[in-house]
């Protein structure tokens, strides 16, 4: 009889997508921005590019920075306060990192979100594209919560729940919380002496949740409830995460070589969860295609417009339609990249004829073969 292996926890130099979270408390001291530190991070970064793994950076850190330039009190600040610190922070947090990173030969992007871009579909697949396309161009994204505008009624609150939720946006497999603790303990060891670190998640079950507490800092909002919370968006969505302790100089270089840390494991694969995720959708309408279409999609390839014959359905861009084949069978299911009327005007012709018939240019395939399940 086979024996069970022990399961192994995962290894940062095997990530092929990886997303870091940077806390505010990492960033800026009393002193202002740790330059130091931040070019120490770059070289980490630009060591995961040279292995062939893609990284997207979550960064706090806006609103320390801006508050200080605006001469803020300490303490918490009002909504108006916290916009006018974030916009001012922003742009020298980006400048930041671009100067960091640059001498590596990396091409930094900012890109800036609130709640309603992962919650509406629409919103959604296209913060997906953009980030899909960011990276093929070889960019490293600097992603932060979009401060200046977002109210109580449409924030994160914290980058930890931000980061997992862009982990499983762009279908990464390792998420890394930089954080002021070297991992998950039974209780808070800045309190209780005698807690004690896990070094791998299998389950994050009730009495798990129970045990995290509340922020260590003063400086970053998040505590181990946002980061329970973070990993069970990431996990769920097939991308491990872990939390260690990100003061150090060169932190994912100390994580690869043995440094303390919690690993969340993945519940299964990244593209195999997003899939599943589609395929649970009520199809809000359906695509049919024809012969040579349904060749294609079997191969792997995006449903382009040419392929369509009919369409049916009232629906939007982001929703989930079927895909019927020629004798109206149903092959799969994705999520549409145009609107129900959009797809009508559209359909069976060539995609380079689509900014002519609706006077914008759109994009090539009417669903991607990443947001379809055959």
């Amino acid at each position: 009889m086979a024996t069970l292996m022990p399961l192994q926890a995962p290894d940062i130099r095997n990530a092929k997508r990886l997303v870091v979270k940077i806390g505010s408390a990492l960033l800026v001291d009393g002193e202002g921005l740790r330059r130091q530190w931040l070019s120490a991070l770059a070289l980490d970064v630009a060591e995961a590019r040279t292995r062939g793994t893609q990284v997207i950076l979550v960064s706090s850190g806006s609103i320390a920075l801006g508050r200080r330039v605006l001469h803020l009190p300490p303490g918490p600040l009002a909504l108006e306060q916290s916009q006018a610190a974030a916009a001012v922070g922003q742009i020298r947090l980006a400048r930041a990192y671009e100067e960091v990173l640059a001498p590596h030969g990396i091409t930094t992007a900012q890109v800036l979100v609130t709640l309603e871009d992962t919650e509406d579909r629409r919103r959604y697949l296209n913060s997906r594209a953009t980030m899909e396309t960011l990276l093929a161009l070889g960019t490293v994204p600097i992603v932060n919560e979009n401060d200046t505008v977002a109210t109580d009624e449409i924030r994160y609150g914290d980058n930890d729940r931000l980061a997992a939720q862009i982990a499983v946006t762009v279908g990464a497999d390792q998420l890394v919380l930089l954080s002021d603790v070297d991992g998950f303990y039974s209780a808070n060891p800045k309190e209780d002496p005698a807690a004690e670190r896990f070094d791998l998640v299998e389950a994050i079950t009730p009495d798990l949740e129970a045990m995290a507490g509340d922020p260590i800092s003063g400086v970053s909002k998040g505590g181990m409830k946002t980061k329970i919370m973070a990993a069970k968006t990431a996990v769920a969505g097939g991308c491990a995460m872990a939390i260690t302790e990100g003061s150090v100089m060169r932190p994912l270089k100390a994580l690869e070589t043995g440094a303390a840390r919690t690993w969340f494991v993945a519940q299964g694969d990244p593209q195999v969860a997003r899939k599943r995720w589609i395929n649970a959708m009520k199809p809000r309408g359906t695509l049919k295609v024809d012969a040579g279409a349904v060749h294609a999609l079997r191969a792997g390839k995006s449903l382009l417009p040419a392929g369509v014959t009919a369409v049916e359905g009232n629906f939007g861009r982001g929703d989930p339609v079927d895909i019927a084949g020629p004798a109206g069978e149903v092959l799969g299911k994705g999520l549409t990249r145009y609107t129900a009327v959009e797809a009508v005007q559209i359909a069976g012709h060539r995609s380079a004829e689509i900014e002519g018939i609706l006077g914008y240019s759109g994009r090539a395939a009417l669903v991607h073969r990443d947001d379809m399940v055959i």
